[in-house]
């Protein structure tokens, strides 16, 4: 079987390459000029240059496959370089559905993510309309909503990792966002999940007619306050780290007035969908791959560093 990839050379898209050839599928990436150096397997793979905004590239790509995973996503937009979430997330899953209606490849795999609805931030907006687009247009459409997904980033950047570098890192006591005016019972709440359990959802659905027209919400086993994941985080680094209690609300001032500058840290969408939170019911994974989904524990953040250390709130 040859899958095709649209977004396979970050973080998310190498796993789902690697899983795809460790159990014997051919694969295809649709690759920008010149990132041919983000692939770990590139000898493994067929290379088709392009881009999303590209028709014909895409259609060249899914030339002789069976399926096609379109995992694109961003969490910032760059409007002077014109990488926006209706551009990466809405048209170019367009261009690629139509693409594979054009050239018959039936299957079609969507990441997409937790939360997404309409009304709702742009990101979340873009990414729930591309749902719509790819559920209603007669493919074999397969959608997947992960958490907050963590694991080795194998030299790109995800989720725990960025968390260190802006809160664990610093000499500074880190934030623990919370909504309304009670710390505890406004605590931002998320299901951290393993990058190689989504994999593993991908892949036990790929040739499983039942999934077909299905919509899966991937998290891990626990739910997590946005304190408990930056200390095991912290731990896992052999950190000792304070904390600051910061309300969602007095964040969103400073994001109103700056988050068009791009060293600001949060933009008002992602404010909005922090305080949502972002949490998934385990059995749902557990349910696709048939094992328990990998904990947000020290033991699986060994990649950061897995010494002990002891986290205290600030008075």
């Amino acid at each position: 079987m040859r899958v095709a990839i649209i977004g396979g050379t970050g973080f998310v898209g190498s796993y789902l390459t690697d899983a795809l050839l460790n159990s014997g599928c051919s694969v295809s990436l649709l690759v920008r000029q010149g990132s041919e150096s983000k692939l770990r397997q590139p000898e493994q793979v067929l290379i088709v240059n392009g881009d999303i905004a590209d028709t014909e590239s895409i259609r060249r790509l899914l030339q002789a496959c069976d399926a096609v995973i379109y995992n694109v996503g961003i969490l910032r937009e760059a409007l002077r370089k014109g990488v926006t979430f209706e551009s990466t997330q809405y048209e170019g899953l367009v261009n690629t559905v139509d693409a594979a209606l054009a050239v018959g490849v039936q299957r079609f795999l969507l990441m997409s993510a937790n939360g997404v609805k309409i009304p709702g931030t742009r990101y979340q907006e873009t990414k729930r309309r591309a749902e719509e687009y790819a559920l209603k247009s007669g493919l074999d459409v397969t959608v997947f909503r992960p958490s907050v997904i963590f694991g080795d980033p194998r030299g790109t950047m995800e989720f725990a990792t960025q968390l260190f570098n802006e809160m664990v890192r610093p000499p500074i006591p880190a934030v623990s966002f919370f909504s309304g005016r009670d710390p505890k019972k406004g605590a931002v709440v998320m299901s951290p999940v393993h990058i190689k359990d989504v994999a593993r959802a991908f892949l036990a659905t790929l040739e499983n007619e039942e999934c077909v027209g299905k919509t899966y919400a991937l998290g891990g086993p626990e739910a997590l306050t946005w304190k408990e994941m930056v200390s095991r985080i912290a731990a896992a680094k052999g950190r000792r780290k304070w904390f600051l209690p910061m309300p969602i609300a007095l964040m969103r001032i400073g994001a109103t007035l700056f988050d068009w500058l791009p060293f600001f840290p949060v933009t008002r969408g992602q404010l909005t969908m922090l305080e949502e939170g972002n949490v998934a019911d385990p059995e749902i994974m557990q349910a696709l791959t048939g094992r328990e989904a990998t904990s947000f524990s020290v033991e699986h953040l060994d990649y950061l560093g897995n010494q002990e250390a002891v986290c205290r709130e600030a008075d």
